[in-house]
């Protein structure tokens, strides 16, 4: 039976499109009125709107996860419109790979500030319009964190810092009743991804996945759910691998 989220209200970021919009149509799908947020009008609307075309509950809201005040007053905009945050997918990312003697400092200045900073925003921002009731965090990490993978430098210290980030905060925010976990997706062609991930890419993954295939945007958003759900009540500091086994492939 899926898990029911009725009452939850959850902020999803980059939510337009790819993992964070899967996550933010299933979330309502299960009954959750769901901020998009996206820094994309045009997707943030879209995945807004077929939410609330399926007969669910949705935001719009513009801005960049690496803007504290934007963050902040995109909680407050969710609070006021569906009520008390209950919890926060902090999936935002900015992307680029590329040998580690050739990354630019704007480059690294965006990605930790869309991939750290943006993360923690999110956390003050929960913490500062939630309610009474127990809350839930899922921050999107990556096997990369745990895995040695040629030209993603920069990648990896966002991913490794995510998931010192999530165990750090289950212990800090534990005793407010709130639960603090991680997924790790495996290779998803998302349209993000595709941008930097050509096919022999992909092939190459597939291939290392004991699985067999490649992940898709729902398994991702399926194992985000069932975190915020109340089936994982005791589960906190936690990274879920959603990744078809290669983490754990002896090479």
């Amino acid at each position: 039976m899926s898990e029911n989220l009725s009452g939850q209200v959850i902020l999803v970021t980059g939510a337009g499109r790819g993992i964070g919009g899967a996550a933010a149509r299933l979330l309502a799908s299960r009954g959750a009125a769901v901020g998009v947020f996206d820094i994309a009008a045009d997707l943030a609307n879209e995945t807004a709107n077929a939410i609330k075309a399926a007969g669910g509950k949705a935001l719009a809201i513009v801005a960049d996860a690496a803007d504290r005040r934007a963050v902040f007053d995109a909680a407050a905009a969710l609070r006021d419109a569906f009520g008390p945050l209950t919890g926060i997918v902090n999936d935002a990312i900015w992307i680029r790979y590329g040998p580690v003697e050739g990354i630019e400092e704007e480059v690294l200045d965006r990605m930790l500030a869309v991939g750290i900073k943006g993360p923690i925003w999110g956390v003050q921002a929960l913490l500062a319009h939630r309610g009474d009731k127990p809350a839930s965090i899922v921050n999107l990490a990556s096997p990369a964190a745990d895995l040695g993978m040629a030209n993603t430098a920069s990648y990896t210290s966002v991913k490794g810092a995510i998931v010192a980030l999530t165990r750090q905060l289950a212990v800090e925010l534990g005793p407010q009743g709130i639960r603090v976990n991680a997924v790790a997706p495996g290779a998803v062609p998302t349209p993000g991804a595709r941008a930097i991930v050509d096919e022999a890419g992909y092939a190459k993954r597939r291939a290392q996945t004991p699985l067999g295939r490649l992940g898709e945007e729902d398994d991702i958003a399926k194992a985000i759910a069932f975190l915020l759900g109340p089936d994982a009540g005791f589960i906190t500091g936690e990274v879920l691998h959603a990744d078809g086994g290669i983490s754990v492939k002896s090479m």
